[in-house]
């Protein structure tokens, strides 16, 4: 069965270049939530004549985030995509407690990239959402990524808990955390993945690194999400590796009751895509 995507602001040419490549290479079904007239016009742009059911009319960016929710709540929908309009406002509409559609955990934004120097997709969370996570919502963010990397085929996610060395210290909290993380995983409370940490991000990505150093964990260059200590560290790391690095990235939020497409409103048509497709994915 196609999947469904609905567009919050979806008045956007690079969002809606995204969405109709995934109609066309994806089969994904689409309901573009915005303004009509704008719509209507940027798909004419791209050559694409759009179903006017297929559009639902709002007023502004409120109204846009509003309607798109209820499409979900209303289970219209399979995945809620941000398109141009601020991340807090659909989120706002996401968390209301009467009318969202949040979960029972924490939401959390997953990156994963495509970094050309390394065999396989990396994540990296959470990068956009907590600024300055406790140590029960790190425990939820490695839950919300372990479960999309499970639905996508990876049995058993191997997660590196990032710090910026590989022992604990009681000055550096993070690092206790790490250590808690580790033990929690062990214990069976992040479901099935396999989890260390405190970890470098150099012993994380590279078996060499690790034999020099003498580390004796499993993950060593076989990490499938780096899951950072706060939002600075995810956001610097995941933009470091595209702009620097050639890495290709994809975005959205887990936790709530679907997955959330969410590029920044910049991104490329490419980024929006790749973003679709992993949230899609699930």
């Amino acid at each position: 069965m196609p999947k469904t995507l609905v567009v919050a602001a979806a008045h956007d040419e690079h969002t809606l270049e995204a969405v109709f490549t995934a109609a066309d290479k994806l089969s994904i079904r689409y309901i573009l939530v915005g303004n009509r007239e704008k719509i209507n016009v940027l798909s004419s742009v791209l050559g694409v004549k759009v179903e006017q059911s297929a559009i639902i009319d709002s007023m502004d960016d409120i109204d846009s985030a509003r309607k798109a929710v209820a499409v979900i709540r209303d289970k219209g929908a399979d995945a809620l995509m941000k398109g141009i309009l601020e991340t807090r406002t659909l989120l706002k509409e996401v968390l209301e407690r009467e009318i969202g559609i949040r979960g029972t955990g924490t939401l959390s934004h997953l990156a994963v990239l495509e970094v050309p120097i390394y065999k396989k997709l990396i994540g990296i969370t959470d990068g956009g959402m907590i600024p300055h996570p406790t140590l029960a919502q790190k425990a939820d963010i490695a839950i919300n990524a372990a479960t999309f990397y499970r639905q996508i085929g990876c049995k058993t996610p191997k997660i590196a808990a990032l710090c910026a060395a590989e022992s604990v210290s009681p000055k550096i909290q993070e690092t206790v955390d790490a250590a808690e993380l580790q033990e929690m995983c062990r214990r069976g409370e992040l479901g099935d993945c396999l989890l260390e940490g405190p970890i470098s991000f150099d012993l994380s990505v590279s078996k060499e690194s690790a034999k020099i150093k003498g580390y004796k964990g499993q993950i060593s260059g076989e990490t499938d999400i780096l899951l950072v200590p706060d939002i600075t560290v995810g956001n610097v790391l995941a933009k470091a590796l595209t702009y620097w690095a050639g890495a290709k990235m994809a975005g959205c939020i887990l936790g709530a009751k679907v997955p959330i497409v969410l590029a920044s409103r910049g991104a490329s048509a490419e980024e929006k895509l790749l973003s679709i497709m992993i949230s899609t994915a699930v």
